[in-house]
């Protein structure tokens, strides 16, 4: 299937200064980048660390630690910032949750963050997948640590949401504290969400961030790529919001252009403006928050 790469007009839009150096970042060589790489393309999974061109893929593959995402490659949004690819996919494979169970045995993960693509085309938004992946985890290892990195669910948001629940209701284990995060990314500010997350909905993420926090056993996170245009009044408020539906978890990161055909950085911001941002965000009364250059939403989620 021909990839359909989304085009916009950037003509009145300033380009950023050279990339900083301590934007860049390796590629890993520890023997264990190794090791996950195999573990994952030996199932033929698909991880966001390749998938959307995450600056951390060395770090965390080095320590033996991936997100992977669930239901393909192919997205059916076309978000400005995002490289992962658009167009109508045709992944759906019901044996999908195990192949990730049996990588996450092979890597000796305690620690597993699940993802997908947007994917408007199933009649559930693909909750259902997310289920049977948890389901095939926590019988795996009953103890260990899972993080949801979801969609908003467009269409099914409620009916997704009940979906996932009921499996976390019979495989959570009231030992482990928090026994499992939940994540849905709001990713920008409110002004330029119809240039930057093109069929999406900043009120609708705020309520999937809303039910998933009013579940027990459940942490809500959220995350905001900075250096698109927005103020800092602007990811103030949105910070409040978050807080206002009860997100605990935080994470601040640089945008960072996958390619000439995504949105370009219209700046980059020093790292002592995320040391103020996690200030504020502490303040705010966020339990868990990351803020830096290179900091993507599931990046350390295990600490």
């Amino acid at each position: 299937m021909q990839k359909i790469i989304p085009v916009f007009d950037h003509s009145h839009l300033p380009n950023a200064s050279r990339m900083p150096a301590w934007i860049r970042q390796p590629l890993g060589d520890d023997v264990r980048y190794s090791q996950t790489a195999r573990s994952v393309h030996g199932e033929t999974l698909h991880t966001v660390c390749e998938e959307a061109r995450c600056p951390n893929r060395g770090e965390c593959w080095s320590a033996g630690t991936a997100t992977f995402m669930l239901l393909g490659d192919t997205c059916t949004r076309a978000c400005g910032f995002c490289a992962v690819k658009t167009g109508k996919p045709h992944w759906q494979d019901p044996h999908e949750p195990q192949r990730i169970a049996n990588a996450v045995k092979q890597m000796g993960l305690d620690y597993v963050v699940l993802t997908s693509v947007n994917r408007d085309d199933l009649p559930d938004g693909g909750a259902g997948i997310f289920a049977d992946t948890v389901r095939a985890l926590r019988e795996q290892q009953a103890n260990i640590g899972l993080e949801l990195l979801t969609p908003d669910f467009y269409r099914c948001q409620q009916e997704a949401i009940e979906t996932i629940c009921r499996t976390l209701e019979s495989v959570i284990s009231p030992q482990r504290s928090p026994q499992l995060v939940w994540g849905h990314n709001v990713e920008t500010v409110p002004s330029l969400y119809q240039q930057v997350r093109k069929g999406s909905d900043y009120q609708r993420s705020l309520a999937l961030l809303k039910l998933a926090a009013a579940q027990p056993g459940i942490e809500a996170k959220s995350a905001i790529m900075l250096g698109l245009g927005e103020t800092r009044e602007e990811v103030a408020a949105v910070l409040q919001d978050l807080r206002g539906v009860g997100v605990q978890r935080l994470a601040l990161g640089q945008y960072l252009r996958p390619s000439r055909y995504h949105l370009p950085v219209l700046r980059y911001l020093e790292p002592a403006e995320f040391d103020d941002y996690a200030e504020l965000a502490h303040s705010l009364g966020f339990e868990w928050v990351k803020a830096g250059p290179l900091v993507r939403s599931s990046y350390h989620a295990h600490d």
